[in-house]
């Protein structure tokens, strides 16, 4: 007959793995919900849009299901945020290539609202009841997506580095 404290350890362990499984669920629901309405968002054809390995080579065609989510390659489910890449395809004007640009999205559900990050963006709290609420999340992948490029022209454009030899007056 198993102790007292034996069954305490066994209870909040199985109560941790409900946590870890249902964080996990509502996670996964939320990223096919941010894929879907992030196509919307930018108004670009569906297949532009695609979840993907947040790490690591990919291609953006190929549908990964859960093997773009950070919980596949586990043996066991624990109580962490779920990370993925979402990729967006953007076709160049000029020619027939394309720019594939990913960015990595995670999210954890913390108390009545999930926490989601974007790359570098602030965290952004989501309600569990996301539907209609998803603009802000929207708003940070198109700020990185649109960051890596703006960034580089800003400095590139710069004209206090046109003239002299480096050193900044102070």
């Amino acid at each position: 007959m198993a102790g007292a404290k034996y069954e305490e350890l066994k209870a909040a362990i199985r109560a941790y793995g409900e946590a870890a499984f249902q964080n996990l669920l509502k996670c996964r629901t939320l990223a096919d919900a941010i894929i879907e309405g992030y196509r919307a968002f930018e108004g670009c054809p569906p297949e532009n849009v695609a979840a993907v390995p947040a790490q690591g080579s990919f291609d953006p065609r190929k549908v990964y299901g859960d093997e773009a989510f950070s919980f596949s390659s586990r043996e066991v489910i624990i109580l962490e945020p779920v990370r993925f890449g979402l990729c967006l395809i953007v076709g160049n004007a000029e020619d027939q290539g394309a720019l594939w640009l990913r960015t990595v999205v995670s999210a954890e559900i913390i108390g009545e609202s999930f926490d989601v990050f974007v790359a570098s963006q602030p965290v952004i709290r989501v309600p569990i009841d996301y539907e209609g609420k998803l603009g802000p999340v929207f708003e940070a992948v198109h700020a990185e997506f649109l960051e890596t490029f703006t960034l580089e022209v800003n400095e590139f454009n710069d004209t206090r580095f046109r003239t002299g030899i480096g050193f900044l007056r102070g």
